[in-house]
């Protein structure tokens, strides 16, 4: 798993210098020129200095001078030009790496994106993304500082070989300083960013708990918990820093050495005759320029932070999608069948080689005890998650050749705790595939009993719904009449009426019965009078359907009604028979 995270991260490094290749190309001619620039001032300099001491005619001294003045404009715009061209190829970048995250993590489906907690993904595609997307940039920057140690280098052996034959003797250490350098800042930044990741989790489970903390009183502990990886990010924080302040501190022992054996060996040349004054001071430029550990130090910093970064955006992509085929449901009554289904989670099978057919048309109740893996029927019916074995088949269609708009159309949806979204109660309603019209938006929201308290509202249908005050039972009640308003030949209901009153309840199962345009029923069910409703009851237990008939009849049964934890007074009133 290690190794394809790696080569994903790879990949994406690679895409992210693509996305970008033609800025990143002229930011790469850029830098490269503002190297240039850097390595030819020193020899500007050094003939410029040559021509005033040996009395050169003043047209040729104020050429060179003129010719050191425009490399140094030169250098000041294209560092200008550099820094520019940076900002906005990371800006485009990190949107381009924050939209492939956020299709990925609604892609690979609610089961595979739970082994990520909330807030690690807010922190993977907020900060992370933020710093992967300087990835680019870092590349061509680290590219680009190459040129000035190396053109220097160059420089001093058409000086004079021997002043690079000093220089060369100590670049093996410097080498092993900065491949130690790498090693350890890379470990320390991943450990730095996982830590980041695992406070951010913790911060949004407070956020979404604030209600049941401050009920608890609990909110002092909470807040360690939230803070317990706060030590480890610390450490790493300071590890960083003394990674960082150990290779500087090398580097200023060894650069100075390096820099004072060129010019002892250049004064040396230099009093043989070997050398001028313009070449000795254009040598100690590229003493200088060639010893810019600091500067590839800081780069090379930024490229390992940004790895690390686009590390974990690679741990999301390693996901795989959820593939969808191109084929639309042949005309059908709704018919889904389970051939086989295997669902493992933990290692413990939540679904076993189940088998089960729902004729088509038909209203069909799941019950069982908690545990009996009702919920991930519900999700595997309709295709929310795969199944890790069997098929799934809609009118005799497994759903993975179905196209993902028109699974989308055909299965409707309604939730225990449903999600609203769009700016207006209308909106919230018609959210989905296709926007139904107007008008059955109303008549869904009536199926679902949520008219009435809509039109209650200040606007009705066109109250903000973060201004609306919605009680649990009328949240539920919405995404009932979200899910009537976009069902077709398929409704999936998982418990998606347990906030609402036995009278409520009621009216809405004989409006699903008789209003809804689904043509078949499939209700995750915890009472008893909902599976009376119904016209077969699939009972399920340890992932296994154990029993498939009337709600009547298997009431029969003490272990069936011990179920719903009733009694059989209790569910004869419930039985309606």
């Amino acid at each position: 798993m290690r190794t394809d995270t790696a080569r994903t991260a790879n990949r994406l490094l690679l895409a992210a210098v693509r996305h970008s290749a033609p800025r990143t190309a002229v930011l790469c001619l850029t830098s490269a020129a503002g190297s240039a620039a850097a390595l030819l001032l020193p020899t500007a300099l050094g003939r410029a200095l040559d021509l005033l001491l040996r009395h050169g005619t003043a047209a040729q001294a104020a050429r060179w001078t003129l010719l050191c003045a425009a490399l140094l404009a030169a250098s000041v715009a294209l560092d200008a030009a550099q820094t520019l061209l940076s900002g906005t190829t990371d800006a485009r970048t990190t949107a381009w790496l924050r939209d492939r995250l956020l299709h990925r993590i609604l892609g690979i489906g609610p089961d595979a994106a739970a082994r990520f907690t909330p807030g690690d993904l807010v922190a993977r595609c907020t900060g992370n993304a933020a710093t992967a997307g300087t990835a680019a940039t870092a590349v061509a920057s680290l590219v680009a500082t190459l040129i000035t140690p190396v053109g220097a280098l160059v420089a001093l052996t058409l000086i004079d070989p021997w002043l690079s034959a000093v220089f060369l003797a100590g670049g093996p250490l410097l080498a092993l300083l900065l491949r130690t350098f790498a090693h350890a800042s890379s470990d320390c930044v991943a450990r730095y960013q996982r830590a980041q990741g695992a406070m951010a989790g913790r911060l949004v489970e407070a956020l979404t708990g604030a209600r049941t903390i401050a009920a608890a009183g609990t909110a002092e502990w909470e807040a360690a918990r939230v803070l317990e990886p706060l030590p480890e990010l610390s450490r790493q924080g300071h590890r960083m820093w003394q990674v960082q302040g150990r290779a500087t501190g090398q580097a200023a022992v060894l650069v100075p050495l390096l820099q004072t054996a060129v010019l002892a060996v250049g004064g040396v040349r230099l009093g043989t005759g070997h050398l001028s004054v313009g070449e000795l001071l254009a040598a100690s430029r590229y003493a200088v320029l060639a010893t810019g550990v600091g500067v590839f130090v800081g780069r090379l910093a930024a490229l390992v932070s940004a790895r690390a970064a686009v590390a974990r955006a690679a741990e999301v992509l390693a996901v795989p999608a959820m593939p969808y085929g191109d084929r639309k449901p042949p005309g059908g009554d709704g018919e889904l069948e389970l051939r086989g289904v295997t669902v493992v989670r933990g290692g413990v099978p939540v679904l076993d080689g189940l088998d089960l057919r729902v004729p088509g048309g038909s209203s069909v109740a799941v019950v069982g005890r908690s545990g009996a893996g009702k919920s991930v029927l519900a999700a595997v019916a309709g295709r929310l998650t795969d199944p890790d074995a069997g098929t799934v088949l809609l009118d005799g269609v497994p759903l993975p050749r179905i196209a993902r708009q028109e699974l989308r159309r055909e299965v409707g949806y309604a939730f225990e705790r449903p999600a609203l979204f769009g700016t207006t109660i209308a909106d919230a309603i018609g959210y989905g595939v296709d926007r139904p019209a107007p008008e059955r938006c109303v008549a869904a929201a009536r199926a679902a009993h949520a008219d009435d308290f809509v039109r209650l509202l200040p606007g009705a249908y066109q109250t903000e719904r973060a201004r609306a005050p919605l009680s649990g039972g009328e949240i539920q009640r919405l995404g009932l009449a979200r899910a009537f308003a976009h069902c077709g030949r398929l409704l999936i209901l998982d418990d998606a009426t347990s906030s609402l009153d036995s009278v409520t309840e009621l009216r809405i199962s004989e409006a699903l019965a008789h209003h809804v345009p689904a043509r078949t029923r499939l209700l995750i069910a915890h009472r008893a009078s909902t599976a009376a409703r119904a016209d077969l009851v699939v009972w399920l237990e340890d992932g296994r359907v154990r029993a498939v008939g009337p709600h009547g009849r298997l009431w029969k049964l003490a272990e069936y009604r011990a179920v719903f934890g009733g009694s059989r007074s209790e569910g004869a009133a419930d039985d309606g028979s």
